[in-house]
């Protein structure tokens, strides 16, 4: 495929071209949708005291397979808080994606997408915006995909924009291994400083602003989820892991092929995650821990391997 004159950035091109990371909406990768959501609509002028709110779109819109036309605008720094039949969890590569409305590769809306375990806090993935903050992109202006990272609305229509949880690995109070919701903040692109919103590098976000009509804000399709697994995994489905050495110093090996390439998690005898990670090779570096006791979790589509073991 030809290359896009207008892409210029470090990050992934635009959907169709050569480098871009969208995922189709009929890729057999997705096995869930999203399948509850709460929507808190912003102004379509979030500058404007006497602004309406956006209206367009009902709320179920943003529930089930994305379809390139149904959704609901949220509005300037609108949220939309969504919920799986399943819980997602931290695989190799992307676990999710977030489809947005838009109509070309250039006219994007964009939006913060974060993540919570326990539905009460929620951590934000590093969203990087390297687009011009000298000049505002306007109400119908143009954006460069290949300057936008890890801001849903990258991608145009029946295209998502992935997520990878291994981005937010080490978050203190998140557990990649059972993700119950995704959250998506609308971006406000306008560079006025007193409702400008700034990416992970302290930059401005530059995009379509103002959106003073019905259908203001990031325009949600759809997420869909890759990496799954039940609510409640049965007990036919739990697996002893073997773990050794045991007490262990520096290192453990997890025994069995079968858990190679997949997401795993140390936890304290509290629950707290003290590392975690994709099962790269069978030992598993220890360096960073302490003395204690502490439990590796291994979690596949359909399974879940669990031990306890001891560091000295």
């Amino acid at each position: 495929m030809a290359l896009s004159s207008f892409a210029q950035g470090p990050y992934a091109r635009a959907a169709g071209e050569l480098g871009s990371l969208a995922i189709h909406k009929d890729s057999s990768v997705f096995k869930d949708w999203a399948t509850e959501v709460v929507i808190n609509r912003g102004k379509q002028n979030i500058s404007d005291l006497n602004s309406d709110t956006a209206s367009v779109g009902k709320w179920s819109n943003a529930l089930g397979k994305a379809d390139g036309t149904s959704v609901v605008s949220l509005g300037d720094s609108g949220v939309a808080t969504l919920r799986f039949s399943s819980v997602l969890y931290n695989g190799p590569g992307p676990d999710f994606a977030v489809f947005e409305n838009a109509f070309n590769n250039t006219f994007l809306e964009l939006a913060f997408v974060e993540v919570s375990s326990d539905g009460a806090n929620f951590f934000r993935f590093p969203a990087h915006s390297l687009t011009d903050t000298v000049t505002p992109i306007g109400s119908f202006g143009s954006l460069d995909p290949s300057e936008i990272n890890n801001l849903a609305g990258k991608y145009r229509a029946n295209f998502g924009t992935p997520f990878d949880l291994e981005d937010l690995e080490g978050t203190l109070g998140l557990d990649l291994q059972n993700i119950t919701h995704v959250r998506l903040v609308d971006a406000i692109g306008t560079l006025d400083s007193a409702f400008a919103q700034r990416d992970s590098y302290g930059r401005k976000i530059n995009d379509i602003y103002p959106t003073a009509f019905p259908s203001g804000g990031f325009d949600l399709d759809a997420v869909g989820a890759i990496y799954i697994r039940p609510v409640g995994l049965s007990k036919e489905i739990m697996q002893t892991l073997n773990v050794y050495p045991n007490p262990a110093h520096s290192f453990i090996s997890i025994s069995g092929l079968e858990w190679k390439g997949q997401s795993f998690s140390i936890k304290t005898m509290n629950g707290n995650i003290v590392q975690s990670g994709i099962l790269r090779q069978q030992k598993i570096d220890l360096n960073n821990l302490s003395s204690g006791i502490y439990i590796i979790e291994i979690l596949s589509e359909s399974s879940i391997g669990r031990s306890k073991f001891m560091v000295k």
